[in-house]
């Protein structure tokens, strides 16, 4: 979920293509939002950031790191399909910088989108996070992250910070400054599986909750590794599992305390956040619409 300069909605959808949504007036969805369509990956788009020139970089997920013009007047141009000589298999979110460095996730090297709860289970830190700078070649930045989804710049950009939604905390790797090329962990034990990110007017961040904590799957991440595998073997075998509680996101500061925790029903999975003028803008991977949340009252789909 990414807002343009004008204010329209950018969201990724699982045919390939990426929709321009104009927003509900305001207090809710009386105005009914214009959707058209800004574009087709010919893949699975998932984390979307808006350029300088109105173009789009995209996260596709079987396609790798995109370039995209929402007008149609260029095609597709695809930036990275590998890295570190291994194909992107699960490119997830990006992020780029005032000087066209682009840092981005990978959310697994062992399971693709269509199986991302058996990297959640079997708990194996696969994920990476990696930088493109303009005219060079994808590198890794942090390598063993489990499940890396989320990505955001500091207001400076001093740092870069990742969401590991496998284990429930936000890593930070600083870029200027005396810790450049350290990394901590900023945030940890977060109330809920953080996925996406985007920065928050107040100089934080906005982080998507996609599900609370779940005692059992706490309890499988200490059990022996054969146990995780022989778990994820067999929850393939069955259906996906429902999405556990509503709408959570929470707005975390520069220093990763959360700030403020917003919950609601009525809408599963919040997998994307974005907030412009005053209101929240969340995605899923599970529902088949956009919510829409005014931070002054309570929330509306």
């Amino acid at each position: 979920m990414v807002f343009d300069g004008s204010g329209r909605l950018l969201t990724g959808v699982e045919d390939g293509r990426i929709l321009r949504i104009a927003p509900p007036g305001p207090g809710g969805p009386e105005r009914p939002a214009g959707v058209v369509e800004a574009g087709r990956t010919g893949g699975r788009p998932l984390g979307l950031e808006v350029l300088p020139d109105g173009r789009l970089l995209v996260c596709d997920a079987e396609r790798g790191l995109l370039r995209l013009d929402p007008d149609g007047k260029q095609g597709v141009e695809v930036l990275a399909d590998s890295v570190a000589g291994a194909p992107l298999r699960f490119c997830s979110n990006a992020v780029a910088a005032s000087d066209g460095t682009v840092y981005f996730t990978v959310s697994s090297r062992r399971h693709g989108l269509d199986d991302w709860l058996s990297d959640i289970v079997e708990h194996q830190p696969t994920g990476l996070l990696a930088r493109l700078v303009p005219g060079g070649d994808a590198e890794v930045l942090l390598d063993g992250l489990q499940f890396a989804n989320g990505v955001a710049l500091a207001p400076d950009e001093s740092f870069v910070t990742v969401a590991e939604t496998g284990a429930r905390r936000l890593a930070r790797l600083w870029l200027t400054g005396p810790d450049a090329g350290c990394h901590d962990t900023p945030a940890d034990d977060l109330p809920g599986s953080p996925d996406n990110m985007s920065r928050s007017p107040g100089g934080g961040f906005w982080v998507a909750l996609a599900s609370p904590r779940t005692p059992p799957l706490e309890w499988l991440h200490r059990a022996a590794p054969r146990v995780r595998r022989a778990v994820a073997a067999a929850a393939r075998r069955l259906p996906p599992p429902p999405a556990l509680g509503g709408a959570r996101v929470a707005e975390v500061d520069t220093h990763g305390r959360v700030v403020r925790e917003l919950r609601g029903r009525g809408y599963r999975m919040v997998t994307g956040v974005a907030e412009y003028e005053g209101r929240l803008a969340l995605g899923s991977l599970q529902e088949d619409a956009v919510a829409w949340c005014d931070l002054s009252e309570r929330p509306s789909r």
